[in-house]
């Protein structure tokens, strides 16, 4: 039976543009490519786990336009549940995304309706598990982290003040930084060195990726939550889930956007 994960967070067009490099402060760059790609972190962890191979529902909320239509095609194709979706009269969230030739990106986000995802707006249908980001109001964090029937993910990113204790928290060094508790199991990213499990303030787990061309990196830190959750919900020793998270991050960058870029159980596998 495949593992039961519920997603709560984040729904975002990515509107990004491809460029030699990026702009310095003042500059402005030519000659770039446009896309529009389906992303935001709850929405890409969402697709990558069912992709991965859980039975995934998504709660989230995104506007009432044409950018939702667009925001929701890679998650509704993936076969994520969105029954707890809820829609309101304002924009849906958008990510500008700039990426260079070597795979480096500058991303700002307008949340838009990610920010009217209210804790009432959240009923927790009976899962193995529960992850969130930090792209949604922090009290509706709070409360999935105190309401989820199995086990809580908290992916602590992007970096903001007092976060709820998880059962795994998954960081990059800069994220680990701002975390204001050491509770529960931390999974660390350390870009192109791998990542490293912590327990107790001590290093349980240690992998590195696999070598790959970087093309974007948008949601390889997506991809490795995603994997990592889904990979230990599994009952997978944590050094394989770790192993499978990493794997899954690299293919990612190895590839453009944010959602299509999301590797298959099979791909990851391949290269275990």
């Amino acid at each position: 039976m495949p593992t039961r994960l519920t997603v709560v967070g984040s729904i975002n067009l990515d509107l990004v543009a491809r460029t030699e490099r990026l702009p310095r402060p003042g500059e402005t760059v030519t000659g770039a490519m446009f896309a529009e790609i389906p992303g935001g972190k709850g929405a890409n962890q969402a697709v990558a786990a069912a992709r991965l191979g859980a039975t995934v529902a998504l709660i989230g909320c995104v506007g009432d336009d044409d950018f939702a239509t667009l925001a929701l095609a890679e998650l509704r194709a993936a076969g994520v549940g969105l029954d707890g979706l809820k829609t309101v009269t304002m924009t849906t969230g958008v990510a500008l995304v700039t990426v260079d030739a070597n795979g480096e990106n500058a991303i700002v986000v307008a949340p838009g309706a990610n920010g009217e995802l209210r804790p009432e707006d959240v009923n927790l249908p009976d899962c193995d598990g529960v992850l969130c980001q930090l792209e949604i109001p922090l009290e509706t964090v709070e409360h999935v982290a105190t309401t989820a029937p199995g086990d809580f993910f908290l992916n602590a990113a992007p970096a903001r003040g007092p976060v709820p204790a998880a059962d795994v928290t998954i960081v990059n060094q800069f994220e680990l930084e701002a975390l204001t508790h050491r509770d529960g199991v931390i999974a660390v990213t350390l870009g192109a060195e791998g990542a490293i499990l912590m327990e107790d303030g001590q290093e349980v787990a240690r992998a590195t990726p696999p070598p790959i061309e970087a093309v974007d990196g948008t949601a390889a830190g997506d991809a490795f939550t995603a994997c990592l959750v889904v990979s230990l919900l599994e009952n997978r020793t944590r050094e394989e889930a770790l192993r499978r998270a990493c794997i899954a991050g690299a293919l990612a960058a190895s590839r453009f956007g944010a959602q299509t870029s999301l590797p298959t159980a099979e791909e990851v596998d391949a290269l275990l």
